[in-house]
């Protein structure tokens, strides 16, 4: 059996409705993002799933959500203290 890419398996699983999980090294390879950068993901609520065995993968679709999320989290919160900032001053 040949290695398939992610856009490969993503193709074949596409008509189940089923998406490919990724290992915690594909996670990394596609963001391009360090092992610490990964797991502070992971501690802030990436989602996974946990296999057994404690292997971990992460419905790609999933994480680009909570990331989506996260920036509208974080745009909020820096809004918000610009705006405390601003009335501070007045």
């Amino acid at each position: 059996m040949t290695a398939q890419t992610l856009a490969e398996r993503s193709e074949i699983l596409a008509p189940t409705g089923v998406a490919p999980l990724l290992t915690s090294d594909q996670l990394r390879a596609h963001f391009d993002i360090s092992k610490w950068t990964a797991n502070e993901w992971r501690k802030a609520g990436c989602p996974m799933r946990l296999l057994p065995g404690g292997r971990r993968r992460y419905d790609l679709a999933a994480v680009y959500a909570w990331l989506d999320q996260r920036s509208e989290a974080i745009a909020q919160m820096n809004a918000e203290k610009a705006a405390k900032a601003v009335a501070g001053r007045s």
